[in-house]
């Protein structure tokens, strides 16, 4: 298993009670979340990837079970991982998923900029 399935479930069933529209595309080694065309909620093996509003970076960094996105040996900023530890319930995830959310809606993927 290269991601928690049972996780990929869980979003899964979220984003759908929400009426929220995403595209799954295997990547990392594990599986993202398209909504929007950007790439804000993955799995990679137990933890939630998340990427996030610059705003909310270092604040989502405070809290319990969270780290910077370090994936090839050099920090990722703007993405995160969240440990499973951090997820044990359906309200913890949905408060992670939102961050993921909010940056689909209105965050800006840099190779998407328009010159």
């Amino acid at each position: 298993m290269a991601y928690n399935e049972e996780l990929a479930f869980r979003i899964k069933k979220n984003l759908i009670l929400q009426n929220i529209d995403f595209v799954e595309k295997k990547m990392f080694g594990g599986l993202a979340f398209m909504i929007n065309d950007k790439m804000c909620i993955g799995i990679i093996k137990e933890e939630l990837m998340l990427r996030v509003l610059e705003t909310n970076y270092e604040d989502l960094l405070k809290k319990d079970y969270v780290r910077p996105m370090n994936f090839t040996g050099k920090i990722i900023k703007g993405m995160v991982f969240v440990e499973s530890e951090g997820l044990s319930n359906e309200k913890k995830l949905l408060e992670f998923i939102n961050y993921g959310l909010e940056f689909a809606e209105k965050g800006v993927v840099k190779s998407k900029k328009k010159k």
